[in-house]
């Protein structure tokens, strides 16, 4: 019989070393390897129990649709696709105070309060603390199961026995189970833990939200095969100093990935923002240079955003850039287009990019949208405060159209905005310019140039 043989593993990233080293190979981070034992090896002579095998079934076989379960918040609903699905597990991570046990003490107060059984178990706070928050959110009357624990044959005993619909655990990081000898929080304890309320999700058909922590990066802490185990991953980003919050969907076996909901944080909680794009044009004051609104889009939404450039010499010999909100990379390419294809030189220029309002922007379409405020800036050249900018540029200079042109349009109208810097669409609706706004058709980077110094000259 083999001896028990001692591992390391990676706190960040869960991989398994087989002795201890300051640095780990995997993921590069210092000081995150953990011992921990192994299973011990099997004796050669152990045969494995036949079992009564698995059921297959045909792939064209039909399947009852559970009905969703409504969180009561429209922006969660939208976010994970209509609501709950029984019998699924959530994984939602987010910086520390961001809003998190707020949002889903919000949605367990209204499941509860339409009858559906809803247990909320803290292992951060004791059962007074959520009492208190509950109370200020005006909640105090909903009946939700609540309870303050962190050993897991606890709680899947106490689930078994009251047998609720929607379980939320906050969060996964303070379980621990004593099947394993690992501490609290490790890769090994954070993994099991999962494991065992995913299996309770699929075989009871309740549904569970885990609360995960995050790492500096912003990553949920832990082993990312938590995330491979869950059907969906949301993340909850925006500044704790600012009063806006964007949920966002990673991973969605049951939804869309590229949905966001948009919340306000105030005394009373979270509340819903049903036009985002107002919400973050909001103290936009007159035209300045290196301002330029982006019309773009969030999932089936379209989102109106000001990015914000500046350009200016640099103190020191090495320029700086620094970007907030979009693509460090993309910003870096748009620089050398315009550097090669424009004649717009930003050597010994420290280049600043902003996106206002928190938000985080991954579409290419934005990239005429920085580009034009780039130029804004270089030229000291307000935009027209009217207008909005959207394309995608090419290597060659070329810009290439976007997708959803007409919705974006028909936003960008309904907020007042006249006119739109765009490259040519071929869309049936274009045939009708009533509905749309006027288009200023951009087909290379060096138009877009000679459009801004077009309104330097007036």
């Amino acid at each position: 019989m083999g001896k028990p043989a001692n591992i390391f593993v990676c706190q960040s990233c869960g991989s398994v070393h087989g002795k201890w080293a300051g640095r780990c190979d995997a993921c590069g981070e210092w000081n995150t390897l953990v011992e921990e034992i192994a299973a011990q090896n099997a004796p050669k002579g152990n045969k494995r129990k036949k079992s009564r095998g698995i059921e297959f079934v045909d792939l064209g076989g039909i399947s009852e649709d559970l009905p969703r379960i409504d969180m009561g918040i429209a922006e969660l609903n939208r976010v994970t696709g209509g609501g709950l699905v029984p019998g699924s597990a959530l994984l939602i991570g987010g910086d520390p105070g961001i809003g998190k046990s707020t949002l889903l003490l919000q949605a367990a107060g209204f499941t509860a309060k339409k009858g559906i059984k809803t247990a909320y178990i803290s292992g951060e706070e004791a059962t007074a603390q959520v009492r208190r928050r509950a109370k200020r959110l005006g909640l105090a009357d909903s009946p939700v199961h609540l309870a303050a624990e962190t050993s897991l044959g606890p709680i899947l005993d106490g689930l078994m026995e009251n047998k609720p619909d929607v379980i939320i655990i906050d969060s996964i990081q303070t379980l621990w189970s004593d099947q394993l000898g690992a501490a609290p929080g490790t890769v090994a304890q954070v993994r099991a833990c999962a494991q065992e309320l995913t299996r309770y999700a699929k075989k009871r058909g309740a549904c569970v939200i885990l609360v995960g922590h995050v790492t500096k990066d912003g990553q949920i802490a832990g082993p990312r095969v938590v995330e491979h185990m869950v059907d969906a991953v949301l993340y909850f980003e925006g500044d704790r100093a600012g009063q806006f919050r964007i949920l966002r969907a990673h991973k969605n076996r049951f939804g869309p990935t590229d949905e966001i909901g948009v919340f306000e944080m105030g005394e009373s909680g979270l509340s819903e923002v049903e036009n985002p794009s107002a919400m973050f044009l909001d103290g936009r004051g007159e035209a300045a240079s290196g301002a330029a609104v982006f019309a773009g889009l969030e999932g089936t939404r379209p989102v109106l955003t000001e990015i914000q450039a500046l350009v200016a010499p640099a103190a020191f010999g090495t320029p700086r850039r620094a970007v907030v909100g979009w693509d460090s990379g993309r910003l870096a390419m748009v620089l050398a287009v315009l550097e090669a294809r424009c004649g717009v030189s930003f050597g010994g220029k420290d280049v600043y990019l902003n996106v206002a309002g928190g938000l985080k922007i991954n579409e290419p379409a934005a990239d005429l949208a920085v580009a034009a405020a780039l130029a804004s800036s270089v030229f000291d050249t307000p935009l027209p405060a009217d207008s909005v900018v959207f394309g995608e540029i090419s290597l060659s200079g070329d810009v290439r159209a976007a997708s959803r042109t007409d919705a974006r349009l028909k936003e960008a109208a309904k907020l007042g905005f006249k006119r739109a810097i765009a490259p040519a669409q071929k869309s049936e609706t274009q045939k009708k310019p009533n509905n749309l706004l006027p288009l200023i058709a951009i087909k290379t980077l060096p138009e877009l140039i000679s459009r801004v110094e077009a309104f330097a000259e007036g």
